[in-house]
């Protein structure tokens, strides 16, 4: 185990309260619907449309809500993840087998 002495711990905890307090300070109270929280993807997609684009295709199904699309990305996003630490895994204990 390793010892740290009152001069770390204090720093971390002081270092710990700003990582916690930063956001709350930073956060200017504009929400999603002012565009605080907006990316190039909303920006690129505004000016599509401005264009008069007409996409040549649609979707085949829509999620019926914005949490069921975000619970499909993060099941993709983990098993994605999960292939990924596997095959990593697998080279690893067959490296340390060589």
């Amino acid at each position: 185990m390793v010892k740290m002495d009152n001069k770390t711990i204090i720093a971390l905890i002081i270092i710990l309260i700003v990582i916690v307090v930063a956001p709350f300070v930073i956060y200017s109270g504009q929400g999603e619907d002012e565009g605080y929280f907006g990316g190039a993807d909303d920006g690129a997609s505004e000016i599509i449309e401005e264009s008069g684009y007409e996409p040549w295709f649609s979707s085949i199904w829509e999620p019926p809500s914005g949490e069921i699309e975000s619970l499909l990305f993060a099941v993709q996003a983990a098993i994605g993840a999960l292939i990924i630490g596997y095959f990593i895994g697998y080279w690893r204990g067959q490296s340390k087998n060589k």
